[in-house]
């Protein structure tokens, strides 16, 4: 289903500018060189304008959100729709403090993004939604499992509708829409949480594949959920006895790099939101550990 995206994306071979937070921007630009992007990160306010007019498509992170940097999102943010280029916005912490809150509300509002690639603790708080969310990561009570797909899959399908905007939400059990159709993804690992930036690699890659298959953002944005999925178990597979989470940070990498359409298309685990597939959804081992961390 996927494998033509992940190949136009290497044919493409987008420019993206990612203003993202210094903990993960080394991996992230990793991440979207193995996937045939190329990584551009700038967040002076002097020159951020200029330089995603350069670029294919702009991802906003607020991992290390510091007052500074706003006014650069928030330029950026209006060159590339100025462009109509797909901008991705991942509200990192969105719910734990009053400053990211706010923040995330401001750049939904101001810039209307593409997509909001994030964890549903996230994406409620946005909303203005009771939220329960532990640092950066989800609260437990807020994830996607088997027994609350039917009410998050509506809850994300009102929202995305309401906000006019893409929503790729990542957890046990990962969902994409567009307020008309909701995919749902299971790939991925449960230890794949272990590994700081995993979260923010998938948001620049969201917007690497936006950009190289602008006709169909929706399925654009959970080919790239499914593209870290299949790699995070891919890379698994490689783990030897020793090996911890910075191996397996490269694995994943890796796995990207030597990623191909077909091998996409034969590890992807998707299918389109239904109360027939709700229903037959469970809360067994392989649902109810989280997978690629928000």
């Amino acid at each position: 289903m996927f494998g033509r995206y992940l190949e136009r994306l290497r044919q493409a071979c987008p420019v993206i500018h990612t203003i993202t937070n210094y903990v993960t921007a080394n991996d992230t630009a990793n991440m979207l060189l193995a996937a045939g992007a190329r990584p551009v990160m700038a967040e002076d306010p002097e020159e951020v304008a200029e330089i995603t007019a350069r670029c294919d498509g702009l991802t906003l992170n607020l991992g290390t959100l510091r007052t500074g940097v706003i006014p650069a999102m928030l330029a950026a943010g209006q060159q590339a729709a100025l462009l109509h280029h797909p901008i991705v916005l991942d509200p990192v912490g969105a719910g734990s403090s009053r400053l990211r809150t706010e923040t995330a509300r401001q750049l939904v509002s101001t810039l209307s993004p593409t997509v909001i690639r994030g964890n549903m603790s996230e994406i409620l708080a946005i909303a203005g939604k009771e939220s329960h969310i532990r640092g950066v990561d989800a609260a437990d009570s807020d994830t996607v499992t088997g027994n609350t797909l039917p009410e998050r899959a509506d809850t994300l399908l009102n929202l995305s509708k309401q906000l006019s905007v893409i929503l790729s939400v990542t957890g046990p059990i990962d969902l994409v829409t567009d307020g008309k159709r909701c995919l749902m993804i299971r790939n991925g690992r449960p230890e794949m949480g272990r590994v700081t930036g995993t979260g923010c690699q998938l948001s620049a890659l969201t917007a690497a594949f936006l950009a190289a298959n602008p006709e169909d953002p929706l399925e654009a944005a959970a080919a790239a959920v499914c593209l870290m999925g299949v790699a995070g178990e891919t890379g698994w597979k490689r783990m030897q006895p020793g090996d911890g989470n910075i191996a397996y940070r490269g694995y994943i990498i890796d796995a990207v790099y030597n990623m191909t359409g077909q091998m996409l298309e034969k590890g992807e685990n998707v299918e389109l939101f239904t109360r027939e597939s709700a229903a037959v959804c469970s809360d067994g081992p392989e649902l109810a550990q989280g997978r690629i961390p928000g």
